[in-house]
């Protein structure tokens, strides 16, 4: 289960959360709105190390293979 960054567009607070899946929805700890997958953060692979060519969109990413 991957721990993603998100940010709220209704009060702008980041979080981190952990998922079942890269695509389930996100609500913000402060406000309850539907957060945003937030794609600023760094990205690490399944072993905790930096991934150089990580997107950070899994649909599309192939970094952590």
């Amino acid at each position: 289960m991957p721990v993603l960054q998100y940010v709220c567009p209704k009060c702008g607070k980041q979080f981190e959360e952990l998922v079942k899946k890269f695509d389930d929805p996100a609500f913000c700890p402060a406000c309850g709105e539907r957060a945003a997958r937030d794609w600023s953060g760094e990205m690490f692979s399944a072993t905790g190390r930096p991934v150089k060519k990580c997107t950070g969109n899994c649909k599309t990413c192939g970094g952590c293979r």
